[in-house]
């Protein structure tokens, strides 16, 4: 199983078994032969031979070895609440870290770039080289990195958090913070479950009430093959998960600083709402969906226009909910070097990002968010593939008008200006929850009750309210009404990664034009693909041989 596979990566020096030097999940005398030879100076010393914790290794972490294998000593995975918190800060660096020696498989933003993003609707890139993933080639292909990642990915994370939900209790001190840390686990293993079950599984409304196979729910620590549980039971582990968290929140009384922008990506009872929505709004659990976007978004005040349009998605601020922070060690490997319009990589500067031209147009001219791509209206430019020639009006315009995109940064109609980074070549911060997407999903949720003034009231506070749009107003109910929420979902949200996930769940079909067709897409991307197509938009679960043996 992945878990097994996993253990190791995610754990820090202290979260493993204590006397497990060689971390193959057991402690034996292969263990106590690694000691040995650590002290004899036959081989290099690590960490982990360091058992007793005395910064040496000697006689004395030998001898703790060997009690350990014949029974008499039980190590605890955690001797001290810091050590939980180590746990708890690996989750959150293991969503911004790079896997499977890929590049752009960067955590959570790999999800976001190459399975909301690229094979959406509206989102464009000339590049020919990722048209089977861009065109949905992978679903059954379980041999293919594609098709195993998120699933390598999750259950890693699910790994970590597990470890602190079955240990948080073991060292004393303070009970509220143990409370704290265990809730923050929980949090990370229902969001990485949800996850898991949009690609995985299929959409909810094709499950006859979740009846249909759901997850493999690792809740311990144990190494061997699970059954599928139903979806119904995936959702109900989600829940219970969710509900704990938010109880110990609740009883432990903690909190992040609000000031501190560092624990974006550490959770906290709004990070534990805005899963709930997530989940919920996927269950077409509407009332939950509702409930939970509210309390989600009630402390974080949408961002300025200001910081919309400047670096509003590079930087964390009041209206991010839950993120990645910025990390050096991830270069070119980022979500933002695959789509920081200011970013010196060959992903970004010769296949800059851009949005669908049938989805611009539709943006009304006095919304700001229009400025987030490039306007080729009145200029000329290679129509079957977007680019304007080096020496074209667009492409000099455009050049003294954003004098942060490198100079020889190819130009292409629609190109986007949403997302940039804050330092070369793909350093920022990764939104995973936002207040105007929790508007998005309370607004939906209550359309779908029939609440439609609520619905409309939702839409307002979006567009109207924050200054986005001062003329917008909203008077709609039923199918137009919804069709209105989902415009504008697909407006705000662009690039985040929720492309292909809600047309998904939506149950609506894939569809995209060439330029000749009213759209900016090439001829090999305007394809159509319905929702029972292509296995019904579900990745089949690898086995265990399909994935690398770490």
């Amino acid at each position: 199983m992945i878990c097994a596979l996993l253990a190791t990566m995610f754990a820090t020096a202290n979260a493993g078994v204590k006397g497990d030097v060689n971390g193959d999940g057991k402690v034996d005398i292969s263990d106590v032969n690694a000691v040995i030879n650590a002290v004899l100076g036959k081989v290099e010393v690590t960490p982990a031979a360091d058992v007793t914790g005395d910064n040496q290794v000697d006689i004395s972490d030998v001898n703790y070895v060997i009690n350990v294998m014949l029974g008499k000593i039980t190590p605890k995975t955690f001797e001290t609440i810091e050590d939980v918190e180590q746990a708890i800060d690996g989750c959150a660096e293991a969503m911004m870290k790079q896997y499977l020696v890929t590049q752009g498989f960067s955590g959570e933003g790999g999800i976001m770039m190459f399975y909301g993003n690229y094979p959406g609707q509206d989102f464009y890139v000339d590049a020919q080289g990722w048209a089977p993933l861009i065109n949905h080639q992978y679903y059954e292909i379980t041999s293919s990195k594609y098709n195993y990642y998120p699933w390598y990915y999750y259950y890693g994370l699910i790994d970590s958090a597990n470890r602190v939900i079955l240990h948080y209790d073991e060292p004393e001190g303070n009970e509220a913070k143990k409370q704290f840390l265990k809730a923050q686990a929980l949090t990370f293993r229902a969001y990485a479950y949800t996850m898991l079950s949009q690609l995985y599984c299929e959409r909810w409304v094709d499950t006859n009430a979740g009846a249909a196979s759901g997850l493999k729910l690792r809740l311990d620590e144990s190494t061997a093959d699970l059954p599928v549980s139903t979806l119904a039971e995936t959702y109900a582990q989600i829940y219970n998960d969710l509900d704990e968290a938010i109880a110990l929140f609740e009883q432990c009384g903690l909190s992040h600083p609000s000031e501190l922008f560092y624990y974006v990506c550490l959770p906290d009872i709004e990070v534990a709402y805005a899963v709930y929505a997530r989940a919920a709004l996927v269950k077409n659990d509407w009332a939950n969906a509702a409930k939970y976007a509210r309390l989600a978004r009630n402390n974080h005040p949408l961002m300025t226009n200001e910081k919309l349009l400047d670096d509003g998605f590079c930087m964390a601020n009041t209206e991010w909910i839950w993120g990645g922070y910025r990390t050096y060690n991830l270069y070119y490997y980022s979500y933002h070097a695959y789509i920081g319009y200011n970013s010196p990589s060959s992903a970004v500067r010769i296949y800059p990002k851009c949005v669908s031209r049938e989805l611009f147009e539709q943006i009304p001219t006095t919304d700001v968010r229009r400025q987030w791509w490039l306007d080729p209206t009145g200029y000329d430019y290679n129509t079957s593939n977007g680019l304007a020639s080096s020496s074209s009006e667009l492409a000099v315009a455009t050049h003294e008008a954003k004098p942060d995109l490198p100079s020889n940064s190819r130009v292409y109609a629609y190109m986007q200006w949403k997302v940039r980074t804050i330092d070369d070549p793909g350093l920022g911060d990764l939104c995973i929850f936002r207040s105007s997407d929790m508007l998005l999903v309370e607004a939906e949720a209550e359309c779908m009750m029939g609440n439609y003034s609520k619905a409309q009231s939702a839409l307002v506070a979006l567009n109207k309210t924050s200054g986005r749009d001062p003329q917008y107003t909203c008077t709609k109910t039923g199918t137009e009404l919804l069709n209105e929420i989902k415009l504008y979902r697909r407006i705000e949200l662009w690039g985040e990664g929720s492309d292909w996930f809600d047309l998904k769940r939506w149950k609506q079909p894939l569809v995209r034009h060439t330029y000749e067709d009213g759209g900016n897409f090439l001829s090999n991307f305007a394809i159509t693909i319905n929702p029972n197509e292509k296995n019904n938009w579900t990745f089949v679960i690898p086995s265990p041989e399909d994935l690398p043996q770490e």
